[in-house]
Formats: structure tokens, sequence, C-alpha cells
């Protein structure tokens, strides 16, 4: 089963980012690496969002995920969600 991560960000996220993207982007190599990321990213204008997608047996992966996040842990992600994902077409 497919899961997606949605996050809020802040608005000043790209600026406030730099201190955490080193241990964010370490967590998401090893959660890619494990291979329950699929696939991560920030929308095309961060101010949007950004988007995770995980395949999983259950959410608890990407829930986990959210709760170790740097970016989480300080504030630089109002909200996140996690949502079941149907995927029809590709892998």
């Amino acid at each position: 089963m497919y899961y997606a991560l949605f996050y809020t960000t802040v608005k000043d996220y790209i600026e406030k980012r730099a201190a955490y993207r080193e241990e964010h982007l370490k967590l998401a190599t090893a959660a890619y690496e494990s291979g329950n990321l699929i696939m991560a990213g920030a929308l095309a204008d961060p101010a949007d969002g950004a988007l995770l997608i995980f395949k999983s047996d259950s959410a608890e992966a990407a829930e986990d995920f959210a709760k170790n996040d740097p970016y989480v842990k300080n504030g630089l992600i109002t909200e996140w969600q996690v949502r079941p994902w149907n995927v029809v077409i590709g892998k």
C-alpha cells in the first residue's frame, strides 16, 4: 500500500530549513534506503508545502517519519497529514 505524507510549511521555510536540512536529508535517505520512502520533495513553490510517498504495510512508516523529522520538530512544518493512496497506474 502507498501512503502520501503531506507537509504544510511555514512562510519562510526556505530560509529556516538550512539549519535542519542535513539532518532531514539523512532521515529521508535512511527511509529511502530501507525501501519505505519512494520519493519526496517540496512542491514547485516550497511555500505551498511538500509531498513524500511511502510504500508500507501501514501508515506507521510515514507517521514515524513525520514525528522524527527535524523540520516538524523545529516548527518548519505547521501541519502534516498521512493519507492512503490507491495507485491505479504505475509501480
